[in-house]
């Protein structure tokens, strides 16, 4: 681990608590998590960042995700395809992800990021109820397909995955969006863990400081899913749009002036 003061630390500590609360509710933390540890460890390698930040989000998507299994009950038969399949994905994601310009992406992500944005907020009734669009066996088909799309991306490159995922369960399956809340949790471990394991076989996580950072992301996750729950689908859905619109405005300021 490089020399870290102890302001960054404490620095990085309230950056991952924050994004594990965004996190738990719409996705998304790594809007401020990532950019924290850039700044906090200019001498680290992109490994070592992207590794240690997958440590840090696991801790708080792990406490989420049983947060939400126990108070909302997501089902099983949907989870076990969008999780095990996005863990897949991550992993071949990870594999690549040195490979890949990331100006390759990011136009490309901006793109669909206003559109999502636009889609949800000129359909106020979107998410609002469960109405499931695909029966049987095609509904779990659509739910891998998620997983493991959603899943390659996280591990390549990472921002907006969790609002990926939550937009995708309320718009293509048709969930609520406390219910695309609860199963995009656990697809996020699932995404965190297969993306970890292709990192730590090269031995680029800064494990204690991840864990350091992972405690207060597990914090800021537990209150989060809690305040997800107890407000329900019509808050998710407002955090929802000020998350998508904030990674907006980041992204485009990555493509247009940087």
């Amino acid at each position: 681990m490089p020399d870290v003061s102890l302001w960054t630390i404490v620095f990085l500590v309230i950056a991952a608590f924050s994004a594990g609360w965004i996190d738990a509710v719409v996705g998304g933390g790594g809007l401020i998590q990532l950019p924290a540890m850039l700044l906090g460890l200019p001498n680290a390698s992109p490994a070592q960042i992207l590794s240690t930040n997958k440590i840090s989000s696991l801790c708080g998507t792990a406490t989420s995700a049983v947060t939400f299994g126990v108070k909302v009950r997501p089902d099983r038969r949907t989870v076990v395809p969008l999780a095990l399949l996005a863990g897949l994905g991550a992993a071949a994601g990870a594999l690549v992800a040195t490979k890949i310009p990331m100006a390759w992406f990011k136009p490309i992500v901006l793109v669909l990021l206003i559109a999502v944005a636009v889609y949800t907020a000129v359909k106020p009734t979107l998410g609002a109820l469960t109405a499931l669009r695909f029966d049987g066996r095609n509904h779990y088909v659509a739910a891998g397909a998620v997983g493991l799309l959603i899943g390659f991306y996280d591990g390549a490159v990472g921002p907006g995955t969790g609002s990926f995922l939550i937009f995708a369960l309320v718009g293509l399956l048709g969930y609520n969006f406390l219910q695309a809340s609860a199963k995009a949790k656990i697809a996020n471990v699932a995404t965190n863990l297969g993306a970890i394991a292709v990192f730590a076989a090269g031995g680029a996580p800064l494990w204690r400081l991840g864990l350091i950072m992972g405690a207060a992301n597990m914090l800021g996750g537990l209150l989060g899913a809690r305040t997800a729950v107890a407000r329900g689908s019509r808050f998710v859905r407002i955090i929802f749009l000020v998350v998508v619109s904030a990674l907006i405005l980041r992204l485009a300021y990555d493509v247009f002036w940087l």
